[in-house]
């Protein structure tokens, strides 16, 4: 087995009000001189705005940036302010781009960062991996994990609750995402580690014996969904990859992103490729559906506001995308008629 980096968050703070504990785990830390705060122009409002005045007032130099989406150009603009400013510290303060940029541009940069997300969209809050476009990889990349995540739920359940369905369908994805990897594992004898891929798989179980709890959106089914995509932000880092959470319905959707020319929300399209990859499986994907329906999430094609042929030409095209990762699409010969079948069986296509 190739040895491999486990890098775990020191402190994990959950709740109501949560943010108010900013410059005490900033401290706890052991920082005290300086920070950069990675924002985008609404959450700057939201939660930026309470990051930066709370540090300021105990004496710490603080800096923002905005950024606009997570692409190439707006992480060399954060490591540009990293290298002129050399903050001690790097809060990704926003939704999962956001967090993405503030991950990897401080970890190109070698300066720890503290996730303080404002959406429950993805596990990318709690991960060491990042997805960021225009890259040679149309998919995430290891970055770093966070030192410290703060969720305040007050935030985030202020955030629309398409965000908070898309987490779901983001968690529900491990489903396969274990499958995937444990085919791996048998046929090509990759690495396989049985812990994370039952933090994983406990992951979407809880978030699928409680979907009538979250989908009240209050704060009980969010302290849920949270809970679920931290533990799978972890099962990633004892993993050191991304093997326990992201499989052939992350394929899927990374083929969605090149070849639709619109498309939904990451945790919507990966809900949408579980279903029809865990009929592949030969788990139960009716029970995957129901939940999302449950959700109100995307369970079709036209739900997530793409084409029948966009979504037959994403399946076509997914066991490309990332042809060193074995899943169960390196099983079959997924040509035009198989895909085809494959979404209308499902319901994914009419």
């Amino acid at each position: 087995m190739k040895r491999h980096r486990m890098q775990l968050p020191r402190e994990v703070i959950v709740g109501e009000g949560t943010i108010d504990t900013v410059t005490e785990v900033f401290q706890r830390l052991g920082f005290s001189d300086s920070a950069l705060i990675v924002t985008g122009y609404k959450t700057m409002e939201v939660a930026g705005k309470i990051v930066l005045e709370m540090l300021e007032s105990r004496g710490v130099e603080v800096d923002y940036v905005v950024v606009k989406s997570s692409n190439v150009d707006e992480v060399q603009k954060v490591e540009e302010k990293i290298r002129i400013n050399r903050p001690q510290v790097v809060f990704g303060v926003g939704g999962g781009t956001k967090i993405d940029v503030a991950k990897i541009s401080s970890a190109n940069q070698s300066i720890p960062f503290i996730s303080v997300p404002t959406t429950a969209s993805h596990d990318g809050i709690a991960s060491p991996v990042a997805s960021v476009k225009g890259f040679e990889k149309p998919y995430s990349v290891m970055a770093q994990a966070p030192l410290a995540i703060i969720a305040d739920t007050e935030i985030i359940m202020k955030a629309p609750k398409r965000f908070s369905i898309s987490g779901c369908g983001d968690v529900v994805a491990k489903l396969t995402a274990v499958r995937d990897w444990e085919l791996a594992h048998k046929v090509q004898n990759e690495y396989y580690g049985e812990y994370a891929a039952s933090l994983a798989l406990m992951s979407a179980q809880l978030v699928m014996e409680n979907v009538e709890l979250i989908k009240e959106n209050n704060e009980e089914g969010l302290r849920i969904l949270l809970e679920a995509l931290i533990s799978c932000g972890v099962a990633m880092s004892i993993a050191g990859s991304s093997r326990p959470c992201s499989g052939s319905e992350h394929l899927f959707s990374h083929a969605l992103d090149l070849t639709a020319s619109k498309h939904a929300l990451h945790g919507e399209q990966c809900g949408v490729g579980t279903i029809m990859m865990a009929f592949l499986h030969g788990i139960n994907w009716k029970t995957v559906k129901q939940t999302l329906e449950t959700l109100k999430a995307p369970t079709t094609a036209s739900e997530l506001g793409v084409t029948v042929e966009e979504a037959v030409e994403a399946l076509i095209k997914a066991p490309t995308v990332r042809p060193e990762r074995y899943t169960i699409l390196n099983e079959i010969n997924m040509d035009s008629h198989f895909a085809e079948k494959l979404a209308k069986n499902t319901g994914v296509i009419d």
